[in-house]
């Protein structure tokens, strides 16, 4: 059996937008890359009010998250975003889409929350990857 990682968007579902419905998994190792906010290495948060500010570093840690775990962006088959203002997704999912592959985008859900664990955070990012194969070429 090869390892593989299959991106699916079944013909009888609604075309999705910068995402893929369905993320199969035949092989590599899973890693649960716990949510990751604007939060420097000094433990400040970086870019107070400014989501994009935000999703700059957020998007950062998870970088160094995936690579301490042998992973990159590549790697990424699933992404939970949470963010205080749904309005802001727009702003997000550009941040985002510099650091994934849009061609073969992971499966993700984006969730409006009340709060995070700081008053201060905007958004917060989950992810889970699969390291350990050879992620085909976008198509």
């Amino acid at each position: 059996m090869v390892d593989r990682v299959e991106l699916l968007n079944p013909p009888t579902m609604h075309k999705p937008v910068g995402y893929s419905h369905v993320a199969s998994v035949r092989g590599g190792r899973l890693v649960f890359i716990a949510g990751q906010a604007s939060i420097g290495p000094s433990g400040e948060v970086v870019g107070p009010g400014d989501h994009t500010l935000q999703a700059e570093q957020t998007f950062r840690n998870l970088g160094l998250a995936l690579e301490a775990a042998g992973g990159t962006f590549h790697s990424l088959v699933k992404l939970n975003i949470y963010v205080i203002d749904i309005r802001a997704l727009p702003e997000i999912r550009a941040v985002r889409d510099k650091y994934i592959d849009t061609a073969r985008p992971p499966a993700s859900t984006a969730v409006q929350v009340g709060r995070l664990f700081r008053p201060d955070l905007l958004l917060e990012v989950e992810a889970v990857a699969v390291v350990g194969y050879l992620r085909p070429a976008s198509r």
